[in-house]
């Protein structure tokens, strides 16, 4: 018989985080996150997302063992403002047991029915700057520090379930070019908007430099992504926690922004060293080493991925990321940096997906979101 348990005390919490090192033990693609900041996603004190959004968190268990788990969230600025009336579900992982899928998505139906919601979508977090998508394809690779990783009975799982397709998200493989083998359009094009448009590029030296100019990048980000579904505008405390979070990890090498002749922002990019072999090594715990991890990984890699990339509204489509692909270009030469992976992006956002096309690239894997209504 399967239970369903809410988290209600520590010891439960606790193991709610630890459930996928037991399940994935054995699974060399599986990169395990820093469980602290795990947790951190759902501490009140921590998150300030809880300001306008709540969530509750399930464990099942089969003969006193736990073997599944999931988390219910309501993001409500999406509900106010974007008239959605769902809740989001994610840190969805289980055992090969259908059944046990079942129970978990029939909890957090019975959030959706509590809170008067009509229906139910995910995997995803509480909003873009979260993970999300379930893994459909690509299941032989590691995951990223931004993804997770999924068995493929999950995605057959919820299929059975009657969940149905929602959003794709798309991530690429893609090769560098050696600095001598740099298309030299490319250049060309980048000078020669630069030029048309009187920009320049910033340049960072330390963390300290970049920390004034984040807000501006979150705002970028909104005038990017604003008109692509699920997208829930980022607000000012969340922008705080995530300064906090992310910001430490990424060397000011991998950070590029564009201002036009009054100094004011107008694109800008965020690429990181990647984690992925650091994570494993870590295995969800900071200490003893795991700084040491991240530290050598920041400065010996031959491997980055793409986090975010954001251009203000009136000068999308004007040949701005020319510039932006021609700063990374040298960066990662400069680096060693043969290969780039990217972030998942939804598969109807052309205009990002067309910025690889001057590169050897490879659609490998892919991630989607299921929903389901809810009946009453």
């Amino acid at each position: 018989m399967i239970e369903i348990v809410e988290v209600s005390s520590p010891k439960q919490y606790r193991a709610f985080f630890r459930f996928p090192f037991e399940l994935y033990r054995n699974c060399p693609q599986w990169v395990p996150p820093i469980t602290k900041e795990e947790m951190d996603v759902f501490n009140p004190q921590k998150n300030s997302v809880f300001q306008h959004g709540m969530a509750r968190l399930f464990l099942a268990k089969k003969q006193d063992k736990i073997v599944g788990r999931i988390a219910a969230m309501i993001n409500w600025v999406e509900i106010e403002e974007l008239k959605k009336t769902k809740v989001r579900f994610g840190w969805y992982d289980t055992i090969d047991d259908i059944e046990v899928s079942k129970k978990l998505i029939e909890a957090v139906e019975g959030v959706a029915i509590a809170e008067g919601m009509t229906y139910i979508e995910g995997p995803m977090g509480f909003s873009n700057m979260d993970k999300a998508g379930l893994l459909v394809k690509g299941f032989e690779h590691m995951n990223t520090m931004i993804t997770w990783y999924h068995y493929p009975y999950q995605k057959e799982h919820l299929e059975k379930l009657g969940l149905i397709k929602q959003s794709e998200w798309i991530e690429f493989k893609i090769d560098i070019f050696d600095a001598k083998d740099a298309p030299e359009k490319v250049k060309k094009f980048a000078r020669v908007i630069k030029e048309r448009y009187k920009l320049r590029t910033l340049e960072f030296k330390s963390t300290k430099d970049v920390e004034p100019h984040v807000d501006e990048m979150f705002d970028l980000l909104n005038q990017t992504y604003k008109n692509l579904q699920s997208f829930v505008p980022i607000q000012q405390h969340q922008i705080e926690v995530y300064k906090k979070k992310y910001i430490p990890y990424v060397h000011p090498d991998f950070i590029k922004c564009v201002v036009d002749e009054n100094d004011e922002m107008i694109a800008f990019t965020i690429t990181m060293p990647s984690f992925t072999k650091a994570l494993k090594k870590i295995n969800g715990n900071m200490f003893p080493f795991g700084l040491f991890h991240l530290w050598r990984a920041q400065r010996k890699n031959d491997r980055a991925a793409f986090y975010l990339i954001g251009i203000k509204e009136s000068y999308q489509n004007k040949g701005i990321t020319a510039i932006i692909f021609q700063e990374i270009q040298e960066m990662f030469n400069k680096r060693g940096i043969t290969k780039v992976e990217t972030n998942p992006e939804l598969e109807e956002n052309k205009a990002i997906q067309a910025l690889w096309k001057n590169y050897k690239h490879e659609l490998h894997k892919r991630r989607r979101t299921y929903r389901k209504e809810v009946t009453f």
